[in-house]
């Protein structure tokens, strides 16, 4: 009788289960570190606010980066091109977001 296939795609080693979770963490202090950098910013307001707003935004940016990389593995190795077309989209999202919210923050100003 056969084996059963597999159904997962985790990494079964002990060495690449090592790397895995170290990989996860890694993103985790990452993550938490480019959220605290733009809290610190605002609430001691060292910073003028438009300093401040382009702070937030770098950090909102490597944060995506980030993400992708340590959590949904995906970087920029031409291997599959699953990963970059996952990577074109996460740019188009993030393009869109980012630039809506700053079109209706500055037409919200305007009528203001």
């Amino acid at each position: 009788m056969a084996a059963p296939p597999r159904l997962s795609k985790m990494p079964t080693s002990p060495q690449r289960r090592k790397s895995t979770i170290k990989g996860y963490l890694v993103g985790a202090v990452l993550a938490l570190v480019l959220t605290a950098i733009p809290f610190g910013f605002v609430a001691t307001r060292t910073l003028r606010p438009k300093q401040i707003f382009v702070a937030i935004s770098i950090a909102a940016i490597i944060q995506v980066v980030v993400h992708l990389r340590y959590f949904l593995r995906l970087d920029l190795k031409p291997s599959s091109q699953n990963k970059s077309i996952s990577l074109c989209f996460a740019a188009v999202v993030l393009f869109i977001l980012f630039g809506g919210t700053l079109w209706i923050m500055f037409n919200l100003n305007y009528r203001k």
